[in-house]
């Protein structure tokens, strides 16, 4: 987008650091044999600049036909893009455009979604051969992963945490030492006990263990996002990562947040129930800031971020531990 929007409120207040133009290049084909479908991605990047960071972002499992694949989170990958990030997307088997069957052990395709991320970092050298203009332009010491919904199981197991299927107790933890930091936007938090009779059904898989999760890690969650289909409790749920995890972590609660963060799955998306301009600049910067601190040694966007919303308690709030 040319411009911000003019609604974009007090989220303006919150600095940023100069914007580029981009490109957006898709599909990339990544060559999988024995995958049901090939792997295809969207690769948002600025059209200038060397030495450039990655973000790989995994996306959710949400109502709509298309913004669960590489065709959504355009209001996240453009906006990093324009500030300096190279924002890769897969379409994971789970997306309702490929509508996949799934097997039992492997619902939803949960662990393929690791898998794929492992294999677009194998293949850089491919990504940028095949973008143009790409090549010779990253950073592949600064790579960060970013997950919302269901796309947060996705980067929490590559981040560390390990899930281990109640059914036979067979565990998974597919960490990935070249991811140095993520974000999770509404993640899902711990199983047992706290998924409701609904959400054991639909994750049968699903007793994520966060313990292990040593990576730095920004939580995200929205103050009223509420899931009784997947939760008994409430919205602090969501950010059960930042309570039950080590540190270094961060938790940046957004006040009047559902779980669509004022848009951040695509532009006027029908499944954000709390569409809102300002909630997204201020996602949209407290996320940047948040990635460029984590992935830049002595970059102060961060503490900055958190100094201006010390005084904009009407956004939300955030805490931290080390």
């Amino acid at each position: 987008m040319a411009t911000e929007h003019v609604l974009l409120g007090a989220a303006a207040k919150f600095p940023v650091n100069s914007t580029s133009p981009i490109i957006s290049f898709t599909p990339v084909i990544i060559p999988s044999p024995g995958r049901p479908a090939e792997l295809q991605l969207r690769v948002t990047a600025p059209s200038t600049g060397d030495a450039l960071p990655i973000i790989l972002l995994s996306h959710g499992h949400g109502p709509s036909n298309w913004l669960s694949s590489l065709q959504g989170y355009a209001p996240l990958a453009e906006f990093w893009a324009k500030h300096g990030f190279v924002v890769i997307q897969p379409t994971h088997l789970s997306s309702r455009t490929l509508s996949l069957p799934s097997s039992e052990g492997d619902e939803m395709h949960w662990k393929s979604r690791s898998e794929d991320m492992i294999q677009i970092l194998d293949q850089l050298d491919h990504i940028e051969t095949v973008v143009p203009g790409l090549k010779g332009r990253l950073d592949r010491s600064k790579i960060a992963g970013v997950g919302h919904s269901f796309g947060t199981l996705t980067v929490s197991l590559l981040l560390g945490a390990k899930n281990t299927d109640p059914r036979d107790g067979a565990v998974y933890s597919p960490f990935e030492r070249r991811i140095k930091a993520g974000i999770l936007f509404g993640g899902l938090g711990n199983g047992g006990a706290d998924m409701s009779e609904n959400g054991r059904k639909m994750l049968p898989f699903y007793d994520l263990d966060f313990s292990t999760m040593h990576a730095p890690t920004l939580v995200v969650g929205g103050e009223d996002d509420v899931g009784p289909h997947l939760t008994v409790r409430g919205a602090d749920w969501h950010w059960d990562a930042y309570t039950h995890g080590p540190g270094p972590k961060d938790l940046l609660r957004v006040k009047g947040g559902r779980h669509g963060f004022g848009g951040i799955s695509g532009w006027d998306a029908a499944e954000t129930q709390d569409e809102s301009p300002q909630r997204l600049g201020f996602v949209q910067r407290t996320s940047l800031a948040y990635l460029r601190s984590q992935l830049y040694e002595g970059d102060d966007s961060w503490k900055k971020a958190c100094e201006v919303l010390a005084g904009l308690n009407e956004l939300g709030s955030v805490e931290s531990k080390s």
